[in-house]
């Protein structure tokens, strides 16, 4: 595989990115399409994931097949299908509806820092999914979830948490995925063999 880098984004094949910004050391799947979207350094989203109008937190891990932003469809009108808002593509003389597409840019979902989404989970839009929390496969999360909280089913409930509040507490005041890349670097050692309570003794958490 190729290295990650810094300067350039790494997009496979069939990725397509749209209105969208990359951070330092990110991937983009296979065939994943990325529309309004930022991602955070180090980011990355495996192959078939479709992420939309969303603010991805650095390290996030999202797995392949995750859908994050659904964009949604008129449920107030006479007709739910796209013609309403995409008129264009099926008359000549009309104009597609700027304000329905504004309001659903408008209702962005946060994924937070070194979050971990599994295989096909969907996060629907103006959620957010706190710090260092993980979302199991084929979840569906309609609410917002608690920093380094296990959440799981459809719709998502939380499971447990992933440590104590004062230890999470402690790893969101560390911050550590501020870190510049040469700290990181330096501490790779203590991230692959400490426990959280040991690494934060270590590092002032």
């Amino acid at each position: 595989m190729p290295k990650l880098s810094a300067d350039v984004p790494l997009i496979h094949p069939g990725a397509v990115v749209t209105a969208s910004t990359l951070g330092r050391f990110c991937e983009v799947g296979e065939g994943a399409r990325l529309l309004a979207t930022d991602l955070g350094d180090y980011a990355y989203c495996e192959r078939l994931c479709d992420i939309a109008n969303a603010s991805v937190g650095k390290f996030a891990n999202i797995a392949a097949l995750c859908r994050i932003g659904p964009t949604d469809h008129p449920m107030h009108t006479a007709s739910l299908h796209h013609f309403l808002y995409r008129a264009s593509y099926y008359w000549d003389d009309a104009e597609d509806d700027a304000e329905f597409f504004a309001a659903r840019a408008a209702r962005r979902t946060v994924i937070g820092p070194d979050t971990w989404l599994g295989h096909g989970a969907i996060v629907k839009p103006d959620v957010t999914i706190g710090a260092g929390a993980i979302v199991a496969s084929g979840a569906v999360v309609t609410k917002d979830v608690a920093p380094y909280m296990i959440v799981a089913g459809v719709p998502a409930v939380p499971l447990r948490a992933r440590f104590t509040a004062d230890v999470a507490d402690r790893l969101l005041a560390l911050a550590w995925w501020d870190w510049d890349h040469a700290r990181l670097r330096r501490a790779l050692t203590d991230f692959r063999s400490l426990p959280a309570e040991a690494f934060l003794e270590m590092y002032g958490g």
